[in-house]
């Protein structure tokens, strides 16, 4: 069997997802990407959410111009798809949350973090994540949601491992809850519905709850560690060194602006989401720092050990990069 055709059945099985799509047609995942009026032609699979609003910012101030490189962005609609495109040469880079990349990576997939994605504020009450009761549930404490039905928009991942941690910190018992697959747009009215006890969301749809009624009873992001990345750019082990670096380094001042410009942010954000004007002045922002937080992808990767989200130890020090 010839190698791509190996890695796109690997990804298939592994994450099922999409299958990958050819190479021939697309812009190339391993030596470098095509070129386009004298700049490297790169796409980048990114969902569409507050989390990757610097990567957006930065094509507009033109960072990736400044690095040489025609940057497409294109929408993908989480973790396993941004995987799955970056494996089979749909992309050059993407966006995943740690747990996602911790998965990949455990599964024997090429990735490479590049760079910081998003991260929490670390403040409790504060943050852009937090898991919500109605006003008038008797759930007071993420350690009252053992034996409670609690939604996150995949299971397995990010959302129910800080969940747990937050369980944990407030001294129940993680194993007794039961977590249910839930798009994070519906949630609020299973919730409402009394479908569910609890759902985990992130902003809009933390600020949208809020404005309804709903009461946030835990901050899973900054319960699981301090100041915690939550999500971060990769690519695959065989693009060009050379893109990798330039890549980062738009990154990483695309990064800074979005840290320091909140209302740049929220602009940008209307031009590729469709959140509520009113939400979208009021919500949190998470933090955009150029550095991973190593010590929080250390936690993460226990915690989701400790849990079976992972089945061995993962080399964390192999999937980030040198500093």
């Amino acid at each position: 069997m010839r190698r791509s055709a190996r890695i796109c059945l690997a990804v298939v099985l592994l994450i099922s997802a999409a299958a990958c799509g050819s190479s021939g047609d697309g812009p190339a995942s391993g030596g470098g990407a095509g070129k386009a009026g004298g700049k490297d032609k790169v796409t980048a699979g990114v969902i569409a959410i507050v989390d990757t609003a610097p990567i957006h910012l930065g094509k507009a101030k033109g960072f990736f111009d400044k690095q040489n490189i025609d940057l497409t962005i294109t929408p993908v609609q989480g973790g396993a798809a941004s995987v799955s495109g970056t494996v089979g040469g749909q992309f050059q880079f993407a966006f995943g949350n740690v747990t996602s990349l911790l998965t990949a990576a455990e599964r024997g997939l090429p990735l490479k973090v590049v760079g910081n994605g998003v991260s929490s504020t670390g403040e409790q009450g504060k943050d852009f994540s937090a898991v919500l009761v109605k006003a008038d549930s008797p759930i007071k404490s993420a350690k009252d949601l053992v034996g409670k039905r609690v939604s996150v928009n995949q299971q397995q991942n990010i959302g129910d491992t800080t969940i747990r941690a937050s369980v944990r910190k407030a001294g129940g018992d993680p194993s007794k809850v039961e977590f249910v697959e839930l798009p994070f747009p519906d949630a609020p009215a299973a919730l409402q519905a009394g479908r569910v006890d609890a759902i985990w969301v992130v902003e809009p749809f933390l600020s949208q709850a809020v404005a309804q009624g709903a009461r946030p009873i835990a901050w899973n992001f900054a319960d699981a560690a301090p100041n915690l990345t939550v999500a971060m750019y990769f690519t695959t082990t065989k693009t060009d060194p050379g893109l990798v670096t330039r890549f980062r380094a738009a990154m990483d001042e695309s990064l800074r602006y979005a840290d320091t410009h909140p209302d740049e942010v929220r602009d940008i954000l209307k031009t590729y989401t469709k959140i509520d004007p009113g939400v979208l002045a009021k919500m949190n922002l998470p933090r955009w720092p150029t550095q991973i937080n190593r010590a929080s992808v250390e936690a993460v990767a226990k915690a989701a050990l400790g849990d079976g989200v992972l089945k061995r130890e993962p080399n964390v020090g192999a999937l980030l990069p040198a500093s």
